[in-house]
């Protein structure tokens, strides 16, 4: 288990990228927090340390987003709206949990049951007595 502490959206973003740089394929991370803690803005800086220049967003609506445009394809997961674990399987998770891409899970504590077992996983959250933007992010 790593812990680490940012003091701006721009340390969660960096935090973010130097672990997509780090990615390799066959990789699943699960990203979870409450709403408004930075899963996002790591999202994005992970997706740039892949090579994914274009806009990055929470898939709230789709499910999935898939950016091809990196190093390897990025599979982002946002399941907050999923109703039923089972909704998964009609997107076709299996492909992207165990294909050529790496995974990135927000909220990943509601499909706990299909995570693979080695899955990376990394929490972000709030300590407003540190500070507005204070994160403090575990990883294990």
């Amino acid at each position: 288990m790593k812990i680490y502490e940012t003091a701006s959206p721009q340390e969660t973003w960096q935090l973010g990228y130097d672990m997509g740089k780090c990615a390799a394929a066959g990789q699943v991370y699960c990203l979870d927090g409450d709403l408004g803690t930075g899963k996002t803005v790591f999202a994005q800086g992970f997706a740039a340390g892949l090579g994914v220049a274009g806009p990055v967003n929470s898939p709230t609506f789709t499910i999935l987003q898939v950016y091809e445009e990196g190093r390897m394809p990025l599979y982002h997961f946002d399941v907050y709206r999923i109703g039923d674990v089972e909704e998964m399987d009609e997107i076709g998770y299996e492909d992207c949990f165990y294909g050529e891409g790496v995974c990135l899970v927000e909220w990943s504590e509601l499909v706990r049951e299909i995570l693979p077992e080695g899955a990376v996983h990394v929490r972000i959250e709030k300590d407003v007595e540190k500070g507005f933007d204070y994160r403090r992010i575990t990883v294990l």
